[in-house]
C-alpha cells in the first residue's frame, strides 16, 4: 500500500504526535510506502519560512528526505482535479483548490490519502484514512 500524507498529518508528526509516529514506523516495517505530496510540501515550507522557524524547517527537510515526493507531473492529474472541482461545485460542496490538487494526485496514482480533514469524503473515488482517529 502507498500512503500520501496530507498537510495536517505532516504537521502533527512534526509536532511530535506519538500515535502518528508509531503508525509511520509500523507502516514502514510492514513494507508500505509513505509519500509527501508537493502541495503539502509547499504549504508547510512556506509557513515555516514566513515565521523564520529555522529549526523546524531543518526538521521538516530531514523528514521529507526520509520519504518520496509526489509531484504534479502530468496533465491527467489536472484533468482529474478539474473534474473534482466541477463535481463539488455542482453539488454546492466546494473545497480549496490545494486540497483538490492533493486529491487528484492521490486518485491518479491509486494511492491512499492520510488526512484529518473530513471534507475529503466529498470526493468520489478517493481512498482516505485518518490516522489520528
Amino acid at each position: 500500500m502507498k500512503y500520501v500524507l496530507d498537510t495536517n498529518i505532516i504537521t502533527a508528526i512534526l509536532k511530535g504526535d506519538e500515535k502518528l509516529n508509531q503508525k509511520i514506523k509500523k507502516s514502514i516495517l510492514d513494507g508500505e510506502s509513505i509519500l509527501i505530496n508537493a502541495i503539502s510540501y509547499y504549504e508547510i515550507k512556506r509557513g515555516l519560512l514566513a515565521i523564520n522557524a529555522t529549526t523546524k524547517l531543518k526538521n521538516f527537510e530531514f523528514f521529507c528526505n526520509s520519504f518520496g515526493l509526489l509531484l504534479l507531473d502530468t496533465l491527467s492529474i489536472f484533468d482529474i482535479a478539474a473534474e473534482i472541482y466541477s463535481d463539488l461545485r455542482s453539488r454546492g460542496k466546494p473545497i480549496k483548490d490545494a486540497d483538490i490538487l492533493i486529491a487528484s494526485i492521490v486518485i491518479f496514482n491509486d494511492f491512499v490519502l492520510v488526512s484529518n480533514d473530513t471534507h475529503f469524503i466529498r470526493i468520489q473515488n478517493l481512498k482516505l484514512e485518518n490516522w489520528l482517529n
